[in-house]
């Protein structure tokens, strides 16, 4: 086992098993996903999975605000929509869909 491999597997041992939601890399619900970066994800693009397995492109918020709690579990989160490449949204309004679908960052 290399030095690299050996470090990673020490820094493993120190986490805890169930790594809270701001240390995970899987898609989860939009709070979650976004209590992975800084300033709550203002300023992140985010999409719901199933847009993607949809085939629908280009299809993503832009996070304008945020108010999360409970650790980034829960929350209330802001945005303007784009469909396909193109705004919607021409002023920021709630995102919905937060905690009933999985989320991701970037465009679908």
């Amino acid at each position: 086992m290399n030095t690299a491999a050996r470090a990673a597997r020490a820094i493993q041992g120190l986490l805890p098993n169930k790594l809270p939601p701001s240390l995970r890399t899987t898609p989860a619900n939009l709070y979650q996903v976004l209590s992975r970066y800084p300033q709550d994800g203002v300023g992140q693009r985010v999409h719901q999975i199933r847009w993607t397995e949809k085939g629908m492109q280009q299809c993503y918020w832009t996070v304008t605000k945020t108010r999360l709690k409970l650790e980034g579990n829960h929350g209330k989160a802001w945005g303007k929509l784009y469909w396909k490449g193109k705004r919607i949204s021409e002023h920021e309004e709630r995102i919905t869909g937060s905690l009933k679908y999985k989320w991701n960052s970037g465009a679908s």
